[in-house]
């Protein structure tokens, strides 16, 4: 494998610097307008994918979408992913999307991707993402935190620290 060229490296920081700047704005506008249950900021937000393409969350409104921050480094993350490629792999024609926002670095991002098979977007949300989702409800910015959007734009749940299959497979009867 080479490595990334130098023009290369600086276009992905870039992306993650703006990503952070964008996800620092969204987050502030959240705390000031109260963050309601109201999803509509958060599916504002637009960060790169795998390959550096922005990806805006938008793309996905009028579907099921479980967002969910984590990291390469963070166990519990490690330990639920598989759950949700089986849970997207199971459900995703009938309108569940998953999304991943990385805490993290886009190469261990694609080795653990590769690693479990994901089957689901993952974007690069880098510290930012920390900011974010604590104006969504992670007061600690801790990982996993995961939020889940329904189909009519609204939060249906969140929850900080790892989802059990029976809790997941609630929550997505219910949002289907």
């Amino acid at each position: 494998m080479s490595a990334a060229s130098p023009s290369r490296r600086w276009l992905v920081v870039g992306a993650a610097v703006l990503a952070l700047l964008f996800g620092a704005w969204v987050a502030r506008s959240l705390l000031q307008s109260g963050a309601n249950r109201d999803a509509s900021a958060l599916m504002a937000v637009s960060l790169p994918d795998l390959q550096g393409v922005q990806q805006p969350l938008r793309q996905w409104q009028g579907k099921l979408v479980v967002v969910n921050f984590w990291a390469t480094w963070c166990a519990p993350c490690r330990e639920e992913m598989p759950m949700f490629v089986a849970a997207q792999k199971a459900h995703g024609a009938k309108g569940l999307q998953f999304v991943g926002i990385a805490v993290d670095e886009v190469a261990k991002v694609k080795q653990f991707a590769h690693e479990i098979g994901l089957n689901y977007p993952a974007l690069i949300g880098g510290f930012g993402a920390l900011e974010l989702s604590r104006a969504l409800g992670n007061s600690v910015m801790a990982l996993p935190f995961t939020i889940i959007v329904g189909r009519d734009g609204q939060v249906m749940h969140t929850q900080l620290g790892p989802l059990n299959h029976n809790q997941l497979e609630r929550l997505v009867e219910a949002g289907l």
